[in-house]
């Protein structure tokens, strides 16, 4: 076994509640509120029914709960199916695997019918900030976001199978040996391309989904004594990262700062409902609008990486999946519905003429002096030939820019009772807020129940 899986499978195998800090458990718990207020609203989509609708033609004794639903399935699908949820509107968490609450926490509750015992919340919270670390640390020994992107490959789906199989591992306590073995296993499942960008298809709604399916099922294989190969990080033919990341593979992030720098630290709740690249536009744009708001707005340009350009720079509207990762159409939404959120992507909304024509009235501009990281740069510009200019370095959820408790409320409870009544939602925030206390996270699960 190679230096890097055997001190990664340990981290998995031995971290314990109390070693996690305590500004790190209130975000967990956040996360995870987040993440079940996006898979339930996930719940109210066509292509949610439709997996579901393929999983009730497979035969199977179900004892994992459906989100949003009266239904009980088997783990494995339990794990595909809310991770499609999670996944489907863009509102879940980013900034880890990149989307690691839409793969981990789906995995985890799958799991819990397969527990010999009663999950508390510690150990569930423990799991889930081990499962965020471990899908990040993978991408970023893949080089990072960016190379890992512009090769073709969706993080979320190629390296959030390793967090969710270490989030189950650590959960069903599996010995270092066994959790070495999963993310073995999960290597051979890794997968998910970028190809839907170029016609708005909607693979990547499914991408979660099924790197959650991936990550449980490598750990319980590996839990039943199924080994998978010990050198999947080491530079040999075949091996994970030389095979998906042979020009910008950094071995040594797999470990570096392991157990001290933790990743769910860096990750971003989101308020709006468009890919994250758009977000600090969106802040900028907002700003402006607000320090200006009896202007006569000509046109809005916009100073963007070429690497944002080339992802978010499309203007397709016809598919959810398309519109929502347009920059130009997310500030039409800010600028024509005054918000960025799931209504302002309805299909009414986002096919309306005046959404073409404020459309039109956004232009970008590539700058090349902008590094792949930098935020784009908004100019408002008036009918009179005023111009103003806002940048945003830090966009609104970030955890140097963090939503407000009410803020997160507010949105987790506008998604929610989309599927769930009011009381019900209640309870759920109840028991994310205070999960530490929680002695059987069942609870929680059946309380996701419609």
């Amino acid at each position: 076994m190679s230096e890097h899986l055997q001190l990664l499978s340990t981290f998995v195998a031995d971290t314990a509640f109390r070693q996690l800090p305590p500004s790190l458990i209130e975000q967990a718990k956040r996360h995870l509120l987040d993440t079940l207020g996006a898979a339930l609203a996930g719940c109210d989509s066509d292509i949610w029914r439709q997996c579901v609708a393929l999983a009730r033609e497979e035969a199977g004794n179900g004892s994992a709960q459906l989100w949003g639903s009266a239904d009980e399935v088997t783990p494995r699908q339990a794990a595909w199916l809310n991770g499609v949820a999670a996944h489907m509107y863009e509102l879940d968490d980013t900034g880890g695997c990149d989307h690691s609450g839409a793969v981990v926490v789906p995995a985890l509750l799958a799991a819990l019918p397969l527990a010999a015992q009663p999950v508390s919340g510690e150990a569930l919270l423990t799991a889930m900030v081990v499962g965020y670390d471990v899908g990040r640390r993978v991408l970023e020994a893949c080089g990072g976001y960016e190379p890992h992107n512009e090769a073709g490959w969706h993080s979320t789906a190629t390296c959030g199978v390793f967090g969710a199989a270490a989030a189950v591992c650590s959960l069903l306590r599996l010995t270092p040996a066994q959790c070495a073995s999963a993310l073995g296993i999960a290597a051979s499942f890794s997968g998910g391309l970028w190809a839907f960008i170029h016609d708005g298809s909607q693979t990547k709604k499914l991408h979660a989904g099924r790197a959650a399916e991936s990550g449980l099922q490598a750990a319980l294989l590996a839990g039943k004594g199924i080994t998978g190969p010990g050198a999947i990080f080491d530079d040999r033919w075949g091996g994970f990262l030389r095979t998906i990341a042979p020009e910008s593979q950094q071995p040594d992030a797999l470990a570096a700062g392991l157990g001290e720098i933790w990743k769910l630290a860096r990750c971003s709740i989101k308020p709006y409902a468009s890919c994250r690249g758009t977000h600090s536009a969106i802040d900028a744009l907002s700003n402006l609008l607000t320090a200006h708001p009896e202007k006569k707005i000509a046109r809005v340009r916009v100073r963007l990486n070429p690497f944002l350009m080339s992802m978010c720079g499309g203007r397709e509207l016809a598919s959810l999946a398309a519109a929502q990762m347009s920059l130009p159409y997310a500030l039409t939404a800010r600028w024509l519905y005054h918000d960025a959120g799931l209504e302002s992507y309805s299909e009414t909304r986002r096919l309306s003429k005046e959404a073409a024509a404020m459309m039109e009235r956004i232009e970008l501009e590539i700058d090349e002096t902008q590094g792949n990281n930098d935020e784009p740069v908004v100019m408002l510009e008036t009918q009179q030939g005023e111009c103003w200019q806002e940048h945003v370095p830090v966009p609104s959820g970030s955890p140097a820019n963090p939503l407000s408790d009410q803020a997160l409320f507010a949105k987790y409870q506008q998604l929610a009772q989309r599927i769930l009544p009011a009381q019900a939602c209640q309870h759920i925030y109840d028991l994310c807020m205070h999960l530490e206390h929680v002695t059987d996270v069942r609870e929680l699960s059946r309380s996701l129940k419609r």
